[in-house]
């Protein structure tokens, strides 16, 4: 066993459970990835084994534990033992070559299924810098997020349009003009909001930008605002050159909807920003014991091109912890490759108010970040255009490390959020 990474092997990480002698849970998971079978086969010559066979890199069997967490899996003989273990696995990069889509069938495939298992995730992974080369990862990431929306030293405060679903084109255009006279940063679709009959998308553009522009015009702000143009790979690029045409500055793709290829080419298109909704992810990850760790996910879809990445929020309505969410995160920053960071812009989203600025800040002690709340901006007493204010004032007293009491007695839209949003929900 090696270790260190060869930088001319595609190396993962995972997190395993079995009732199998954990060397040999190890050495079927490699084999079922790369060139063996349950039996030899006419042609699996040692030499053939040599050049294509995965192998495991490094095992360490962390823990035993009385029940199998998944069911289905092969059970322990008499007096066996169920065993967790970490284990790292490479490949050669001749078995698949520079391609993202073989890349994530290599490291992912047929092993969740697989009998010997009752538990199997994918922690992380580190490639051969060729992937670099074909995949040059986002255009834009912090630095031209910033440009783009002109904000600098602190997040982009935004919010998603709400009601989700149901408003007309011109609603929304008059809904995002309030907000971008309130001095709001940045202004998304909801994931569910495409292109239905009742809310096209081009009137729905046509309808934002107007107002979007307008506001621009007068004070010098652009807000950036990402339309959800998820679709066939055509209509992608079809809806991304009328956002262009328009004025828009951002773009917006359901990441499990349209694939890795459909974002690969969406990327290579783009002119502008492309934020990454990760809708449908808690299928992938809410088992501890099976799926995919956040870190090992999200390098795929940065190497995809994905600027902008939601990461949940702090205290979020959904099942996540905070250290999940902080720890997803972090990753964001973390190098794709010494020679390209591909590093993408973390989203947080999901139930967030004026409460959640203080704990994000003191966990990341960055502001670059894109903090958005629905119903804690557009719930606002005073209009969404105050939620905004009220948003950016709390972020203002986190980096400033001033309590939001504080902060508030001469800050009227701070003031009335305190009263209008409860610390617990």
């Amino acid at each position: 066993m090696t270790t260190q990474h060869d930088p001319d092997r595609i190396e993962a990480d995972y997190l395993f459970e079995t009732a199998q002698d954990p060397e040999r849970a190890a050495e079927i998971m490699a084999g079922e990835q790369s060139s063996g079978t349950f039996l030899s086969v006419p042609g699996e010559t040692a030499e053939l084994k040599e050049r294509s066979a995965a192998r495991v890199e490094r095992l360490e069997v962390l823990e035993e534990v009385q029940e199998a967490t998944l069911s289905g899996a092969t059970p322990p003989r008499d007096g066996g033992r169920i065993v967790r273990a970490r284990a790292t696995l490479s490949w050669p990069l001749n078995n698949i070559g520079v391609s993202l889509p073989a890349l994530v069938t290599t490291i992912s495939g047929n092993l969740f299924e697989l009998k010997p298992f009752s538990g199997l995730r994918l922690l992380d992974l580190r490639l051969p810098s060729e992937f670099a080369a074909r995949y040059p990862g986002p255009k834009f990431g912090v630095e031209g997020t910033r440009r783009l929306a002109g904000v600098e030293g602190r997040p982009l405060i935004g919010t998603i349009i709400k009601p989700s679903i149901g408003l007309s084109a011109q609603d929304t255009g008059t809904l995002v003009g309030e907000l971008a006279a309130g001095g709001i940063d940045f202004v998304k679709d909801d994931e569910l909001q495409m292109d239905g009959p009742s809310c096209p998308f081009e009137a729905r553009v046509k309808a934002v930008m107007a107002a979007v522009n307008r506001e621009a015009d007068r004070t010098g702000k652009k807000t950036m605002v990402a339309f959800n143009l998820t679709g066939e790979v055509d209509e992608m690029r079809r809806r991304h050159d009328f956002v262009v045409s328009q004025g828009g500055t951002c773009v917006m793709v359901n990441l499990l909807a349209v694939g890795h290829a459909g974002v690969i080419e969406l990327a290579r298109h783009s002119e502008v920003p492309i934020h990454a909704h990760r809708s449908g992810w808690g299928a992938l990850t809410r088992a501890p014991l099976l799926g995919w760790s956040y870190p090992a996910w999200s390098k795929l879809w940065r190497l995809a091109g994905c600027d902008h990445m939601h990461v949940n929020g702090l205290q979020n309505k959904f099942s996540e912890s905070d250290d999940s969410v902080v720890a997803s995160a972090r990753s964001l920053a973390e190098p794709l490759f010494e020679s390209t960071p591909m590093r993408a812009v973390p989203v947080f989203s999901s139930g967030q108010t004026i409460h959640q600025a203080e704990g994000t800040w003191k966990a990341l002690r960055t502001p670059d970040l894109i903090f958005t709340a629905g119903g804690g901006v557009m719930a606002h007493p005073g209009g969404p255009g105050a939620g905004a204010a009220a948003l950016r004032d709390a972020w203002d007293a986190a980096m400033k490390d001033v309590p939001l009491e504080t902060y508030a007695a001469d800050r009227p839209a701070l003031r009335a959020a305190l009263q209008a949003y409860p610390v617990s929900r």
